[in-house]
């Protein structure tokens, strides 16, 4: 099937010249002019060797963390105190004390905003900076497509592929699923498949994570799993020409990635969790949470430039009942601590400077408090006209607030900042530029980002 871009997606990305230009050439067989403008080359400077996007499925309650509002009238307010953070006129939840602490090392931006207040639309705005190209009623028929705009780490795997044993994505613990639906956003879309992340399944807070995740059947060793890949390799050869030029491409690509992970030394360390001293382990916290952050360090430092770390499944965040009492009895806290750790890791090792983290959901939730039907706890529903995300080293100036929403925290009263420009900081920070060309698999030229950078992320 060829995939259903929105015509506007692209219109948004390329004039009427560059696409006649670009076009034409494809027909043809000529190359494609991607030639950067110097202008735009000192635009994009690289600040950050990798990315750790944190992922809350379901969307933070903004009242209740980053932009509490404690003169709102009741039915807003949340039951949480604010407590001032060691920059002074920062305030956050008193959940989040060690972050209140570290404020210095993050800049909150409190007024990303967008349109899509349903989760699977707002799932791929936030995991690849663009507008979903279909939406139909229902969500099954919007599940996870080849139709989808590229996850992050895919788009950049298309940019920058490499052949070392490392990938250029990996997305843990879990995969975002409901049930057998897959949420949108999370892999290469109509991207080759082969540019798809590496997506782990399994809580590396068990004790059996790293067997269960990159360990051979019994018998197997290294050196017996490349005898047989030489032999497999010689197989192939009366086999592959038989088939169609595509499939064998990408069945050689999906198991040349599946080798080479296996056989990467120091791939196989990242997942040796237990080689970290306890103190580290506990400093994280001894939970999910806690345990995929330190993986994502880990991940990291062994050379994978894009590692997206989901706080949970999906709807973990979605606290449209029970909203304070999950947020206090098992949100905010292990996060705090989790963060508040890979903080510091980061900083002591001086990776900080080099690693760019990003904190979101696909949205916030409402300012007004309401009672789901036959439910005992309240909650807030789901809301994308204001919320705030969080971001810290690879260059971010930290201790500050960008952006302010308004008295009830339901809308920006200042510049408001969308996923799109998200995904063009985050590219930028890695020294991608923005108008960097994707193609699709039918050789479709498609403009990486459509947004800005957030520039006063980096004001000093």
């Amino acid at each position: 099937m060829i995939p259903q871009l929105r015509p506007t997606s692209l219109r948004l990305q390329l004039n009427r010249r560059d696409w006649l230009r670009s076009t034409g050439a494809v027909a043809f067989g000529l190359p494609f002019d991607s030639t950067v403008t110097g202008a735009a080359e000192a635009v994009t400077r690289r600040r950050a060797k990798a990315v750790i996007l944190i992922y809350l499925p379901g969307g933070l309650a903004q009242h209740d963390s980053f932009d509490l509002k404690p003169d709102a009238p009741d039915g807003i307010r949340s039951e949480f105190r604010p407590i001032a953070t060691e920059v002074p006129g920062i305030d956050i939840c008193e959940l989040l004390p060690q972050l209140a602490r570290r404020a210095r090392q993050f800049a909150l931006v409190r007024t990303m905003s967008h349109t899509e207040n349903n989760h699977f639309p707002a799932t791929h705005k936030a995991l690849t900076g663009h507008t979903m190209p279909r939406q139909l009623p229902g969500d099954a028929v919007n599940a996870a497509s080849r139709n989808d705009w590229p996850c992050y780490a895919s788009a950049y795997d298309f940019l920058r592929p490499r052949r070392d044993g490392i990938p250029n994505g990996v997305s843990l613990p879990y995969p975002l699923a409901g049930g057998a639906t897959p949420w949108p956003g999370q892999h290469a879309g109509c991207l080759s498949p082969k540019h798809d992340p590496w997506q782990l399944n399994q809580d590396p807070n068990q004790n059996t994570f790293r067997d269960e995740t990159l360990s051979f059947p019994a018998g197997i060793t290294i050196e017996r799993l490349s005898r047989r890949q030489r032999l497999l390799e010689q197989f192939e050869q009366e086999r592959l020409p038989h088939l169609a030029a595509a499939e064998a491409g990408a069945y050689n690509d999906l198991h040349r990635t599946a080798i080479d992970l296996l056989t990467s030394g120091r791939m196989t360390q990242a997942f040796e969790l237990e080689r970290e001293p306890d103190h580290v382990r506990q400093a994280y916290g001894r939970h999910t949470f806690g345990q995929s952050l330190l993986l994502a360090r880990r991940l990291v430092e062994a050379g994978v430039p894009i590692v997206q770390a989901n706080m949970g499944g999906v709807q973990t965040w979605d606290t449209h009942e029970k909203n304070f009492v999950s947020l206090r009895d098992s949100l905010l806290p292990p996060l705090d601590r989790g963060l508040s750790a890979l903080l510091d890791d980061l900083a002591d090792s001086g990776r900080l400077d080099e690693t760019m983290i990003v904190m979101t959901g696909e949205f916030g939730r409402t300012p007004a408090i309401s009672l789901v039907p036959g439910a005992e706890h309240v909650g807030r529903n789901h809301w994308a006209q204001v919320y705030t995300a969080l971001f810290a080293g690879g260059g971010v100036q930290g201790g500050q607030a960008i952006g302010r929403s308004d008295a009830l925290g339901a809308l920006p009263t200042t510049r408001s900042f969308s996923p799109d420009d998200l995904g063009t900081t985050l590219f930028a920070a890695l020294g991608i530029p923005a108008h960097s060309e994707l193609r699709d698999e039918f050789a479709r030229p498609l403009t990486l980002c459509s947004g800005q950078i957030i520039d006063e992320l980096y004001a000093s």
